[in-house]
């Protein structure tokens, strides 16, 4: 099947398929007579392994591993485990970055007046953390 395709049915586009070929992620695939790329089920479900990873916030490195993982039969699950608590940690570690300017934000919204003065709180304390006081 053509890449528009392979597309259509793993639900990745077909330029990231072209991307994810060009730095290795997926093996180039053997290509039709006339140039076309021609894509195969189990490369179909390929991408959908990766985009499921990639959906689930896993890195293009982390991806990798898993697929490698993935084709490997004689794998230990305590890999598997081990790299998605690791990207646990990488998403908590986000939350609590998240959390935190979330709150700085609700802080500076309540202080602004939100009416036709000049004045507002959100604009000074950017340029205060950008130098500009």
């Amino acid at each position: 099947m053509h890449i528009g395709i392979a597309a259509a049915q793993s639900g990745v586009p077909a330029k990231t398929i072209r991307y994810y070929e060009s730095i290795g992620l997926i093996p180039a695939v053997t290509r039709t007579a006339g140039g076309y790329r021609s894509y195969g089920g189990p490369d179909v479900q390929v991408l959908r392994f990766i985009q499921r990873a990639r959906g689930l916030g896993f890195s293009v490195k982390d991806v990798a591993n898993l697929l490698a993982l993935w084709r490997d039969k004689s794998r230990a699950s305590a890999e598997v485990k081990a790299l998605t608590l690791s990207h646990i940690g990488r998403i908590d570690r986000k939350l609590t970055e998240l959390g935190s300017i979330r709150r700085t934000l609700i802080d500076l919204a309540e202080r602004c007046h939100g009416d036709d003065r000049p004045e507002c709180p959100i604009l000074d304390d950017l340029a205060r953390e950008a130098g500009g006081d």
